[in-house]
């Protein structure tokens, strides 16, 4: 499976290239600056340079030619704006999804956030972003085009990843590991059956291969 990771230099991001490349995937990670490319080719992953804050559709639906799926992993990342929460994490989103139409790849895997809600109230950069993922998430499911799937972790950490989480469309707040996250995303990826599902993700109990599966068969 030829899988396209738009924010292919991100902690989550680098963790999935990893994964997908020890399972004998081709993982292919959009990176904004050329000297990232060298870390995405030590994860055993494809770099593309394209910034997806300029990049016209027709620039990223070249990027996707042949793609089995879509990851949309990017971010504007601490310290960034309120602007920038809306031109990476909600324009960029909907950018790859119009190129992923236009591509033909139906498969569409975002990562979004607890709490996303395009109505958020505040003003503070934090409120921004989560209006700005819960726009993106809104955009993502209203399109037929696309067998979509929203993966919303909750707190993300450095710890080590258990393999056991809880993966419902409602958990309440918790921490997760990113080693974790990655690891849901690689079998959401390989479950077709979660397509139309938007989901939150925090550490638990179960082991997050039976979570997927018995979150596809609900």
């Amino acid at each position: 499976m030829r899988v396209v990771i738009a924010g292919g230099h991100g902690q989550i991001a680098l963790r999935l290239e990893r994964l997908l490349a020890a399972g004998g995937h081709e993982p292919v990670g959009i990176v904004r600056r050329p000297e990232q490319a060298a870390d995405l080719r030590a994860a055993g992953a494809e770099a593309v340079v394209l910034d997806l804050e300029s990049a016209s559709v027709e620039d990223v639906a070249a990027a996707l030619e042949g793609a089995d799926a879509a990851v949309f992993a990017a971010g504007a990342g601490p310290g960034s704006n309120a602007a920038r929460k809306d031109t990476v994490d909600r324009a960029a989103a909907v950018l790859l999804a119009d190129a992923a139409e236009r591509a033909g790849v139906r498969r569409y895997v975002m990562v979004s956030s607890m709490g996303a809600d395009a109505s958020h109230p505040g003003d503070a950069v934090f409120d921004a972003y989560l209006r700005a993922k819960g726009a993106a998430d809104d955009a993502i499911r209203a399109r037929p085009a696309l067998d979509w799937t929203i993966l919303r972790p909750g707190m993300l950490t450095d710890d080590a990843g258990t393999g056991l989480v809880r993966l419902e469309a409602r958990t309440g707040r918790g921490p997760v590991p990113r080693d974790d996250v990655a690891a849901t995303l690689a079998e959401l990826l390989d479950t077709p059956a979660t397509a139309g599902l938007t989901l939150e993700l925090v550490s638990g109990s179960i082991p997050l291969s039976v979570a997927v599966k018995d979150i596809a068969g609900n």
